[in-house]
């Protein structure tokens, strides 16, 4: 392809994307700019390349016509070749045009110049990239609320919390006659309750080099490292046994109220109703989460109606084609969790913010040290991170352990 042609192609390929944008109604995307600049600038290089060889093409010719006669005068200092047609023409000489024909052709190497017609391609050495631009985006996974969010938060002075779980009302308010005798009632005495502190924690290893160069990603790692540890608490407000260094969790308390779905799946949504029902008649308090397995979830998300229609609402609109959708929309107005640290077929509804309280002490620590054994020599830098947290459930019966089919 020679130099006219190499014009051309450039010139259709930018005028080929404007005519794109002007058909779509838009302005030029940054790539589709930044390809268009690149297509002009290549023009301009190969009209400069045009230019030269068309003057070059004239000198030769111009040279040609010259006839014998018109040697330099003598004492004249020889002008340098400003071209290779003028190097052509000095090199041969007068005589050399005119006997040209006869002596067969006529050969001249010219090292300080260079064809223009070749183009610069690029050479082997650089066959592998020398140097690679990353793309420093990452794209982060949907950080969903935790169970955590669904409890009031607190903070400790001391390693354990204690306080006072209400006891049963004996007896029953009632009409009474005229100078009838009262009824009596009679609360019990509170249950004193202590959870201590439980510390979570778990650590990880960078070198120097990589928090030097890429800091992005170490950043990314410790986002990473924080979302973990939530879910990992979360695991423990649910579902820990209180042994050990473990969280006594919700769903292990004693004094909680259970619900179970009867018949087939086609309870589920009323035995979920049914135990917000339960949550209020006996302690008075409204319900105001839930927490659900995926699968259940997916259960009454796609469960339709006689018409074939989406209760939760279809996947292109809202329930009955009303409003947007909602990607997972709450059941029964509650503030809902959709986690897998509850069992697949066990549910919890409850008055969570009233009835339980997540306290920590000291906030979450991310702390980073490159003196840990024999890293210094190493260049290896370990980040912990921890937390210590306790659960107090103070009214547990506005906690229901349901179980679906």
């Amino acid at each position: 392809m020679n130099l006219k042609q190499q014009r051309a192609a450039a010139l259709k390929a930018a005028q080929d994307i404007v005519a794109q944008a002007k058909a779509d109604g838009r302005d030029l995307t940054d790539t589709e700019q930044t390809e268009v600049e690149a297509k002009t600038a290549e023009i301009t290089d190969l009209d400069e390349k045009i230019e030269k060889a068309a003057k070059s093409a004239d000198l030769i010719a111009r040279i040609g016509s010259i006839t014998p006669g018109s040697e330099a005068k003598s004492g004249d200092e020889p002008t340098p070749a400003r071209s290779l047609g003028e190097h052509f023409a000095k090199s041969v000489g007068a005589e050399g045009f005119m006997n040209l024909k006869e002596r067969g052709g006529y050969t001249v190497s010219a090292p300080e110049f260079k064809v223009a017609t070749d183009p610069q391609a690029t050479p082997a050495v650089f066959g592998v990239p020398v140097l690679t631009q990353v793309d420093q985006t990452i794209v982060q996974a949907y950080r969903r609320q935790s169970v955590a969010d669904l409890m009031s938060s607190g903070t400790l002075s001391g390693n354990a919390i204690s306080y006072f779980v209400e006891g049963a009302v004996e007896g029953a308010y009632t009409t009474v006659a005229e100078g009838a005798q009262k009824p009596q009632i009679h609360i019990a005495d509170p249950t004193q309750v202590t959870d201590a502190l439980k510390k979570i924690a778990a650590w990880f290893d960078t070198t120097d080099e990589m928090a030097e160069d890429l800091p992005f990603w170490v950043s990314e790692v410790n986002n990473r490292g924080l979302y973990l540890l939530s879910m990992f608490e979360e695991a423990q407000l649910l579902n820990g046994n209180g042994t050990g260094s473990n969280v006594l969790g919700l769903l292990n308390r004693s004094g909680i109220q259970t619900e179970t779905a009867v018949t087939s799946s086609a309870d589920n949504a009323d035995a979920l109703f049914r135990a917000l029902t339960k949550v209020q008649t006996a302690t008075g308090l409204v319900a105001d989460s839930l927490v659900i397995n995926p699968a259940d979830y997916q259960k009454l998300r796609l469960t339709k109606d006689a018409n074939g229609q989406y209760f939760g609402g279809g996947f292109f609109s809202g329930t009955y084609g009303q409003g947007g959708l909602t990607t997972q929309p709450p059941v029964w107005g509650l503030n809902t969790v959709v986690s897998a640290a509850t069992a697949a077929g066990t549910a919890v509804v409850g008055a969570l913010k009233p009835a339980a309280t997540v306290y920590r002490k000291g906030g979450v620590r991310v702390e980073s040290t490159n003196s840990d054994l024999g890293k210094f020599t190493k260049n290896i830098i370990t980040t912990r991170i921890e937390e210590r947290v306790a659960l107090a459930v103070r009214n547990p019966s506005a906690v229901v352990k349901v179980t679906l089919l």
